[in-house]
């Protein structure tokens, strides 16, 4: 273990320590039981953390006695939440017995809606898929509809995979629009059928009879880089998407950031220099996707290509965005052309965030926004820059980045519910109740 690393523990088994201390001194008086499933609590996340491990481990990473440690296992076992493996490799002595935790006793479920496919995962607790489909919508995109659709998908893959739906324990859906993460509704989600004011999570609570959380498509997208993909580790990073819309999701220290009405990222509406500067409507496009948008490239291209005399490939199926600026490195002048507009225009958008919120990192995705020559152009634009001249990386988890952000927003959930007699511990152990203690000692 190096230094860095050494220190690391030794802070984290303070601050457990100094937990532990104030709820027995002044909270636990009398309530063993709190005191209890608060040490099971911990011992659970470093079993997590750290697992498989020994009884030793456990005491050596949390600074709590043998006795205690043994108590809180036996606890975690009653509850099927530890699994043991048996005999471990001996250091002299006698062989310990290794502990990990039983990822197995609930699932999680992740949705994300889009215009033409619904992408739907199942995972374990430590958020390994184990079944996983996508379906299309047939054109129909209303509430209703998809709606049935993700029961049935989800209910198919319980059977598919032997799972009770007992064991199903929290669902996190994806929408492309804005949403009241609290309630649960999507207030407005424009590239769908009847989308306004829809309460979803309530919906599919009913419907399914599992907690139900709703969030917006890109915020998840940008949760999946940050746990799983490129930006695995980095605390202040943007994902950027350009697509059918155009969004951003910001992560600030480490915490996704939603603003005070949920609509932070929204950066399809930013304004550009030369265009019509109309008042915002939820409703309509922005001036940004507009300009950079699938449709916007596409426009461009039929009046483009109308205007110089069919300089092109000439076929009967219309061509999308992100191919049409794959035809810029195949050498076709309009589609160039097309190019270095749109990664001018993205790349000062990028520019303009980084000013903002000054991220390490900035991931780009979306069906147009990770197209290698759009990268590569926006990528010399900004390298430009004196300053604010942050990373850029495609998105690794592509098509999946959304759901795979949503079975990690439904793990965050599930932690919550499978120890649910210290859910409420949490507060009483606040950084603001620590500070308080220590201020009246």
């Amino acid at each position: 273990m190096s230094r860095q690393q050494s220190d690391a523990a030794d802070v984290t088994k303070g601050a457990f320590a100094l937990k532990a201390f104030l709820l027995e001194e002044n909270l636990m008086i009398g309530r063993p039981r709190l005191l209890r499933d608060f040490n099971a609590q911990q011992i659970l996340k470093l079993l997590r953390q750290h697992g498989p491990c020994s009884r030793a481990d456990l005491a050596r990473y949390s600074g709590l006695s043998a006795p205690t440690i043994s108590s809180g296992v036996a606890y975690l076992k009653q509850n099927d939440l530890v699994k043991q493996l048996g005999p471990g490799p001996s250091n002299g002595g006698r062989r310990p017995d290794l502990l990990r935790f039983n990822s197995k006793v609930g699932f999680v479920a992740g949705a994300d809606i889009g215009t033409s496919l619904v992408r739907i995962a199942l995972a374990d607790l430590d958020g390994s898929i184990v079944g996983k489909d996508a379906v299309t919508t047939n054109s129909q995109s209303n509430p209703s509809h998809i709606v049935a659709l993700i029961a049935d998908v989800i209910k198919h893959l319980l059977l598919r995979c032997g799972i009770p739906s007992k064991k199903l324990l929290a669902l996190a859906v994806g929408v492309p629009g804005i949403t009241d993460v609290q309630k649960g509704t999507v207030l407005s989600a424009p590239i769908l059928q009847q989308w306004c004011d829809v309460p979803l999570g309530e919906i599919l609570e009913d419907k399914l009879g599992i907690q139900t959380t709703i969030e917006n498509d890109v915020n998840l997208a940008a949760l999946g880089e940050g746990r799983c993909g490129i930006a695995h580790g980095v605390k202040n990073f943007v994902f950027l998407t350009v697509g059918s819309g155009v969004g951003a999701g910001i992560f600030i220290n480490g915490h996704l950031y939603h603003g005070a009405d949920g609509a932070a990222g929204e950066i399809g509406y930013l304004y550009i220099p030369g265009t019509e500067e109309n008042p915002l409507a939820i409703l309509n496009p922005g001036p940004l996707e507009g300009l950079i948008g699938a449709k916007a490239i596409e426009r461009a291209w039929r009046n483009l290509h109308g205007s110089n005399g069919g300089d092109g490939p000439q076929t009967d199926a219309p061509l999308d965005g992100g191919d049409i600026l794959d035809l810029a490195e195949k050498g076709n002048s309009i589609a160039d052309r097309i190019l270095q507009q749109t990664a001018r225009i993205l790349a000062d958008a990028i520019t303009n965030l980084s000013v903002v919120l000054n991220p390490s990192l900035v991931v780009i995705g979306g069906r147009v926004g990770s197209r290698p020559a759009l990268f590569k152009a926006a990528s010399r634009i900004i390298e430009f820059n004196e300053f604010c001249r942050p990373r850029l990386a495609v998105s690794t988890l592509a098509a999946e980045a959304s759901v795979m952000g949503a079975v990690h927003l439904a793990l965050s959930v599930a932690e919550r519910k499978i120890l649910p007699e210290v859910e409420n511990i949490g507060a009483m152990v606040s950084p603001e109740h620590i500070h308080r203690q220590l201020s009246l000692r």
